[in-house]
């Protein structure tokens, strides 16, 4: 099996990388706050998003394959097949190239979906020249879009093939579970926030209608994720992208023995992302065992639970 190797962040972001992580362990914190009974935050509308009017210019196929060797190449070849912003196929290749020299890639197939997945489209347009930055970018509702080396990471530690069925819970912006429709065609992906959960797909239509049509793949709901979605289970695969103190047992249970999850756990604002493996030994007993990511602490948003239909409090120590 291939291993991720986890490496020391580079010297030349050394600094700026110490600053942003106390920057975003505080802002951690002010997200479980945020999320948290009390008056809500105002939502932010479709017209705030980055939706650009770009058409796919050749349908989507799994041999659709951008080059990796220049950046000149991969813009000529995009100007061909997909017809996106030049301006934000710039900064994706710049940092798809940090992302592969820090390993945050397991396989080709992985840097493909990178390479293919616009994650300026699902931002707001006053963030459009930030989209492939490091930082976590605000979405509304008290939730942010994880920075694209955590999700390039987290991705690639689950290696999903084609034809894997794959779970993601807390949809989100909706960045997440494109990607991994690049990597297969069974997505199913859970939000807790109901307006949210409305508008990414409304995000995802919009995109087909232009010929994204990978995100057919995607299949959405609005629910507590800690459930998981039980009449579609088992799943091969499952990609957790809130913070929680435990590993939930339903979506332990609902992954395949042999399966895969990437999960943060721990504290508030210092989750540790973790990688749980569901392992059938010869006797058929279950065996589970975790491995470091990231080591590193990164805050993620927390996994808020419903009480009724009222998003109310957090998971926490197992319930």
């Amino acid at each position: 099996m291939n291993k991720i190797p986890s490496l020391p962040v580079p010297s030349a972001f050394s600094e700026s990388a110490r600053s942003r992580r106390a920057v975003l362990l505080g802002a951690g914190a002010a997200a479980a706050c945020a999320m948290l009974p009390g008056p809500a935050r105002a939502e932010l509308t479709l017209e705030q998003f980055n939706i650009q009017s770009n058409k796919i210019t050749k349908p989507y196929s799994w041999d659709l394959s951008p080059p990796t060797t220049t950046r000149e190449a991969f813009l000529r070849w995009n100007a061909d097949n997909r017809g996106e912003d030049p301006n934000a196929l710039d900064m994706r290749w710049d940092r798809f190239v940090y992302c592969r020299s820090n390993h945050d890639f397991v396989n080709p197939r992985n840097e493909r979906a990178f390479l293919l997945t616009p994650r300026d489209q699902f931002i707001l347009k006053r963030d459009v020249n930030r989209a492939y930055e490091r930082a976590f970018l605000d979405i509304g509702y008290g939730v942010t879009i994880s920075g694209p080396l955590i999700v390039a990471r987290m991705t690639s530690t689950i290696d999903v093939k084609v034809g894997e069925k794959v779970l993601e819970i807390g949809t989100g912006s909706g960045y997440q579970s494109a990607y991994l429709s690049n990597l297969t065609d069974k997505v199913y992906t859970i939000e807790i926030i109901k307006p949210l959960a409305e508008r990414t797909r409304t995000i995802y239509d919009g995109m087909i209608a232009r010929g994204y049509t990978e995100y057919k793949h995607i299949t959405s709901k609005s629910a507590d994720g800690y459930y998981g979605w039980e009449e579609n289970a088992p799943f091969d695969k499952i990609i957790v992208t809130c913070g929680v103190d435990h590993v939930p047992p339903p979506l332990l249970q609902q992954l395949k023995p042999n399966g895969s999850m990437v999960i943060p756990v721990g504290p508030p604002g210092a989750h540790v992302i973790l990688k749980v493996m569901k392992q059938e030994k010869s006797d058929g007993s279950i065996q589970v065992a975790r491995s470091n990511v990231y080591h590193a602490a990164t805050p993620f948003v927390p996994f808020t639970k419903l009480d009724g239909d009222v998003i109310k409090g957090v998971h926490a120590g197992g319930k």
